[in-house]
């Protein structure tokens, strides 16, 4: 569960703004451009390319929306949930499914009626891990979504103060240094799957700092369950706050 860290305020601030109300900014600014273009001054014809002109714009958007990823559990959604547990603090309420959704406009989509909880969060580049760490990780890890990793966890997890009190140094040395915790993730690679989302880099208020995705063969439980155990056990664990181990097993289509 490799984390990115928030090396201040300011710097928080401006990824808030920046995946908030900075997509909102882009998508009026390509409006304000085609309206422009629409309506050329009198007497003169546009010879302005829109789709030139604002790529670059779009395809920051698009970056931003398919960085964003929806956790929402309900009654629909292709992983059936078998149980929602809290490790420590709140618990979150019970749900029959959970639906993922990639992307700005599917995050609104996935509020219904029948939603008993929503949570967000980004994919971003790793923090904490050195270029040899890296290495192993990206020849040693599997992707997500194989067809034996029928079996999954979300974990989402929030922090206490006292952790984003420490500068970077001093979390990276507590993080690995002190409590290996990229060694103990690599000791059940490929088995074990995983993806990392930040909800600290959203505009909006989110119960929790990080989201966890793991999938595995229902073979490989055992060792998810061990490593999460090694996991919890270190010091850096003492300073997670809230902690909800929620099960899943992939919906067979009928």
């Amino acid at each position: 569960m490799t984390e990115r860290p928030q090396d201040s305020v300011n710097t928080n601030s401006s990824r808030r703004r920046f995946l908030g109300g900075g997509v909102a900014g882009l998508v009026v600014g390509l409006q304000t451009s085609a309206s422009l273009a629409a309506s050329p001054p009198e007497g003169k014809s546009s010879t302005t390319n829109i789709s030139a002109v604002d790529q670059s714009k779009v395809e920051a958007v698009h970056a931003v929306n398919s960085r964003l990823f929806s956790f929402c559990g309900g009654l629909t959604g292709d992983w059936m949930v078998t149980s929602v547990r809290a490790i420590c603090g709140e618990t979150l309420p019970d749900a029959e499914r959970l639906h993922i959704h990639q992307g700005l406009g599917n995050a609104h989509e996935a509020l219904s009626s029948d939603t008993k909880w929503c949570l967000r969060g980004v994919t971003s580049n790793d923090r904490y891990v050195t270029r040899p760490e890296k290495e192993l990780l990206v020849a040693k890890q599997a992707p997500l979504g194989r067809a034996t990793a029928t079996h999954a966890a979300l974990i989402p997890i929030r922090k206490s103060a006292a952790w984003w009190a420490m500068t970077q140094d001093e979390r990276r040395a507590l993080f690995e240094e002190e409590s290996q915790h990229i060694k103990i993730g690599m000791d059940y690679l490929p088995a074990i799957a995983r993806r990392l989302y930040h909800c600290r880099d959203l505009e909006s208020k989110e119960p929790f700092d990080f989201l966890t995705f793991f999938d595995f063969a229902p073979s490989d439980e055992p060792l998810f369950d061990r490593m999460l155990e090694r996991l919890r056990s270190t010091r850096e664990w003492s300073f997670v706050d809230r902690e909800v181990d929620i099960r899943m097993k992939k919906v067979t289509p009928t």
